[in-house]
């Protein structure tokens, strides 16, 4: 039978860079954390009262990125992109210190992270991982934007749409099993926008970090940036990377299959809490209950070591 215990980091892990709104240089460490501990952010800037679980219901604003806030009043945003680096490789428990208001965007993707977790490896603990499974279906849309979740033992797959009135954008989706695929083109596919929008952005504060080092940026027909892109999908991939980000906020390994047309970080937000606010949609289990354990099954970390 696969082991299946929860997992953290080998040994602290330290990273810098600017905040994609913010525009401001953070320094992170990473630390390993004991069994059941959750992921949890500390503001090492703030003296007292700067834990910041990682939960859904800790977001304080989903606008153009996830931003966690405790209850004295204290955040960090952007924290998406190293949350999917959680998923993809399989941290369960971590202690993310962070002495700004903003993770870094590194490249705009979760590359960086997912490379730097893999070099330094993971600690099997000795409590089973926690998994959330989908009992029925369950659906929320507004207005053109939609996404629906049905039961799948065999672990999370998504199957994402977007639809932009751009020629290099455009209709694009992608259809990710997170147990089988190849995840690369996943956790390396980028944050973008359009460049008519930069200016709206700007105004509202946000994007003082921006640049083409960790943003695609599509400008009519064209991408501006020098490398152009890094897979044909990259722009729906980035979406998928996003939930898988925002999902771990539910604090467990989500048992679905996700469809998404037009989602973003608000959409998943607001249906987490839609599943979790009613008992009846899901149920919560361990790898000690959890059928598809006796049965071949891959996980993510395990792709990993054999397509990166």
């Amino acid at each position: 039978m696969l082991n299946v215990n929860q997992k953290t980091i080998n040994e602290p892990i330290l990273f810098s860079g600017i905040g994609l709104h913010s525009g401001l240089v953070t320094a992170v460490k990473l630390l390993p954390a004991s069994d059941n501990s959750g992921i949890i952010f500390k503001r090492t800037d703030i003296k007292e009262k700067n834990i910041i679980k990682a939960n859904f219901n800790n977001v304080s604003s989903a606008k153009l990125c996830t931003t966690l806030e405790n209850s004295y009043g204290f955040s960090v945003s952007t924290v998406e992109h190293l949350l999917a680096a959680f998923y993809i490789t399989g941290v369960d428990n971590i202690i993310v210190e962070v002495n700004n208001k903003e993770m870094p965007i590194m490249d705009g993707s979760s590359k960086d992270f997912v490379n730097l977790i893999k070099k330094t490896g993971l600690k099997e603990l000795n409590s089973k991982r926690k998994f959330l499974k989908i009992l029925k279906p369950i659906e929320l849309k507004e207005n053109k934007k939609s996404i629906f979740i049905e039961p799948n033992d065999q672990g999370l797959t998504v199957d994402f749409q977007i639809n932009f009135n751009n020629e290099v954008i455009g209709d694009q989706n992608n259809f990710v099993n997170f147990q089988d695929s190849d995840l690369k083109e996943i956790y390396t596919s980028r944050t973008f926008c359009l460049f008519e929008d930069i200016e709206k952005i700007k105004k509202k504060g946000l994007a003082k970090g921006g640049s083409l080092n960790n943003a695609i940026v599509v400008k009519g027909n064209k991408v501006l940036n020098k490398e152009g892109l890094r897979n044909k999908k990259e722009f729906v991939n980035h979406k998928i990377l996003d939930l898988a980000g925002d999902f771990l906020l539910s604090g467990y390994r989500v048992l679905g299959s996700v469809k998404c047309v037009q989602g973003g970080h608000l959409l998943t937000n607001t249906f987490l809490k839609k599943i979790l606010k009613d008992s009846s949609n899901f149920k919560e289990l361990t790898a000690n209950n959890l059928e598809v354990f006796k049965k071949d099954f891959k996980t993510p970390i395990n792709k990993l070591a054999v397509n990166a």
